[in-house]
């Protein structure tokens, strides 16, 4: 194995297997309206799409966090392009998981509490 290589595998987060994943990690995952933003944004991309590219009301540690909890909860893949994190939603691995789950919540829209 070429040393790029290893190097960009050494980069690469672990990502979970869906089977130990928990109905309830999805939930609490989805239960913050950046997360579901940031789902939605992956899900409307036909690519995968880098961490800073999204735009999100939150600072860049936070943001961090956010792809951070959606990682562990088994809903997106990331891996570096680069200097680029990149991420892409698990859709068909999570729908053999979890089949209609993320369709179904993805199709609600956020209500705005001031609203």
């Amino acid at each position: 194995m070429a040393a790029a290589e290893r190097a960009g595998r050494d980069r690469t987060p672990p990502h979970p297997d869906l089977a130990t994943i928990t109905l309830q990690q999805v939930l609490e995952a989805l239960v913050d309206p950046v997360r579901r933003c940031i789902v939605r944004h992956l899900h409307a991309t036909s690519h995968d799409v880098a961490c800073g590219t999204i735009d999100l009301p939150v600072s860049k540690s936070t943001a961090t966090h956010h792809f951070h909890v959606l990682r562990e909860a088994g809903l997106i893949r990331q891996y570096y392009a680069g200097t680029s994190r990149m991420n892409a939603l698990r859709l068909e691995e999570f729908d053999r998981a979890f089949p209609g789950l993320l369709p179904a919540l993805l199709a609600q829209r956020d209500v705005d509490p001031g609203a």
